[in-house]
């Protein structure tokens, strides 16, 4: 038998050769070996608007989407963004109401987002959620989080608001398997705060929604502190939309017609273009889309981050 002093040698050698060994790091990030050591913030990532209200028939005026999440998230999306309501006790994706368009829960959507996870283990996905109805936090999203197997690999900040240049590289995240950024809307901030939903409006602000100009003229639509406006990341929202009964307030739907011109690298550029000095002169971090199989979405984001 070994005697303890031996032992002790040996675990020590052990040791030794263990600190020696190289750290396992991630040389291609979200597709592309440039993207590792890029601060998340300085990355423009591809986003899916309502990526649950998916549907190939043309009269479904609720639908934003021809294809469904994973065709979405196949196809290079990155961020996926839906709006939830109580359906019953549940908290379903819906779009304006559970009666209008209903997308089912979001526990059996993130158990669909995890596997495209588990099966690409070199992307860092954001997940951008609406809260109309203000479901609790801590006991409505974060069950349906835990269920699907995502609450263990989302990102947790050291410290809130993050400002746009103290966001981890791509590298970074997908080394510490934390890289799902979840953000919501409204409830992030209240009282039954969950260290992994994060406020969006103090760490991004976004351009006015529900667009019937295709010249997408920038604003800061949305936004909240203590971060400056410069401190932030943005979000151009890059879906068109149509009046179909100007009357009164009228009745706004996505415009399915001229998608393939909305998400066109020219309209695309433009709408960058002109947000950036609002942006100190930065892309935006997310391009949110309408009938993302529609265009060259894709070719856009691409050469926002210098990529083609």
């Amino acid at each position: 038998m070994f005697s303890r002093s031996v032992w002790g040698l040996v675990s020590a050698a052990t040791l030794a050769l263990a600190a020696t060994l190289p750290v396992k790091r991630a040389t291609v990030c979200n597709g592309h070996a440039e993207l590792c050591t890029r601060l998340y913030s300085n990355v423009t990532y591809a986003g899916a608007h309502d990526s649950f209200a998916f549907s190939s028939d043309p009269l479904a005026l609720a639908r934003d989407q021809e294809v469904d999440v994973p065709t979405q998230l196949s196809l290079g999306i990155r961020l996926l963004q839906g709006q939830a309501h109580m359906s019953g006790s549940e908290l379903h994706f819906c779009h304006t109401s559970c009666d209008l368009f209903d997308g089912g829960s979001v526990q059996d959507y993130l158990t669909n987002v995890k596997t495209f996870l588990d099966a690409n283990p070199n992307e860092v996905l954001t997940l951008l959620f609406t809260n109309p109805e203000g479901a609790n936090v801590s006991t409505v999203w974060k069950p349906a989080f835990d269920a699907a197997g995502i609450s263990d690999l989302a990102y947790v900040p050291s410290s809130l608001p993050v400002a746009q240049g103290d966001w981890p590289t791509l590298g970074s995240m997908i080394d510490s398997g934390k890289r799902v950024v979840v953000f919501l809307d409204a409830g992030a901030d209240g009282a039954d705060q969950v260290d992994f939903i994060l406020p969006e409006f103090q760490m991004i602000w976004e351009t006015p929604f529900s667009v019937t100009d295709p010249t997408f003229p920038c604003s800061v639509d949305r936004i909240n502190g203590p971060l400056s406006t410069e401190d932030h990341m943005y979000m151009i929202n890059q879906s068109l939309n149509k009046n179909i009964i100007p009357v009164g307030a009228g009745v706004i739907v996505s415009d399915p017609l001229d998608a393939a011109t909305t998400n066109g690298v020219d309209s695309i550029l433009v709408n960058a273009n002109g947000c950036a000095p609002l942006g100190a002169n930065r892309n935006p971090s997310f391009v949110l889309m309408d009938f993302v199989n529609l265009g060259d979405g894709f070719t856009a984001v691409d050469q926002l981050n210098g990529l083609a």
